[in-house]
């Protein structure tokens, strides 16, 4: 800003300066209002940089607080998920272990079934073979006292009343073979409970214990057999209740031979006390 020496030693404004504009050093009169709108000026703007540069040194701490505590919740955050994880793994593994553990039980236990079924099965084959021998043998000598007269009246004689007890046997026979039916239904159902089951094998336990014909056949071992290995089932689908087991069949099988055997034997002995 340039100042000019006017008439009389007086300054002179600058035409393109407003009055009062002017920063004049040497004015110090009481009517001068250049340095109070400077300091008006002044004053504000010093206040305003104070208070951005308070309000933005409080931000700063606020932000600097709120990124510790995510960081803090975060790192809480992720030890529990980690932990939870490493809790996860092992049960799973643990669980795993167990389910293995037990498929190899349940494999065993299985192969010992079908051992034991197997074997059974050969010997009730085998003593079956033995009994038709028998059977065969038994018809022969009875052919031959047929044919003699009156060892041979006697001996018909003795045989008709062991039929009568053959008949009994047989049907005493059919009662067990319907109860290992009803066993083995229900063995095979997944609805029935279990206990029907174990009530069936029971009673049928009791029968062949008590009764004078099964304890003759030797029933009750058999019976144990059968609710041991016996596990057979048919399809899904299957309602016939015939098509369940297969032990229980070789044995029912076996006490009809054995009945039949039973009977000749009874008779031959009957005969031989009477003579």
């Amino acid at each position: 800003m340039c100042l000019r020496p006017g008439k009389g030693g007086a300054f002179m404004n600058n035409l393109n300066d407003p009055p009062n504009w002017n920063i004049l050093p040497n004015r110090r009169e009481p009517g001068d209002e250049g340095s109070r709108w400077n300091y008006a000026l002044l004053v504000p703007m010093l206040g305003l940089a104070a208070f951005r540069w308070i309000w933005t040194r409080e931000c700063q701490k606020e932000i600097e607080r709120e990124k510790k505590e995510y960081y803090k919740r975060h790192s809480s955050l992720q030890k529990d998920l980690e932990a939870k994880y490493r809790d996860t793994i092992t049960e799973n593994r643990r669980m795993v272990a167990h389910l293995e553990l037990e498929l190899e039980k349940e494999r065993n236990r299985t192969l010992s079934y079908r051992e034991a079924l197997v074997s059974q099965s050969r010997k009730l084959v085998e003593e079956r073979r033995i009994l038709e021998q028998e059977q065969e043998k038994l018809e022969r000598e009875k052919q031959v006292l047929l044919h003699s007269g009156a060892a041979g009246n006697l001996y018909q004689s003795c045989l008709a009343k062991e039929e009568e007890w053959q008949k009994r046997a047989n049907i005493l026979l059919k009662e067990f073979e319907e109860g290992l039916k009803e066993r083995q239904d229900i063995y095979c159902s997944l609805v029935v409970p279990r206990s029907q089951r174990l009530e069936i094998e029971k009673n049928l336990l009791v029968k062949a214990a008590t009764d004078p014909v099964a304890m003759a056949l030797h029933m009750e071992s058999g019976l144990k057999d059968i609710f041991k290995h016996d596990n057979y089932c048919g399809n899904m689908l299957n309602r016939n209740k015939s098509q369940n087991g297969r032990l229980m069949w070789l044995y029912l099988r076996y006490w009809e031979l054995a009945i039949e055997l039973q009977k000749f034997k009874r008779a031959e002995k009957a005969m031989l006390g009477k003579r």
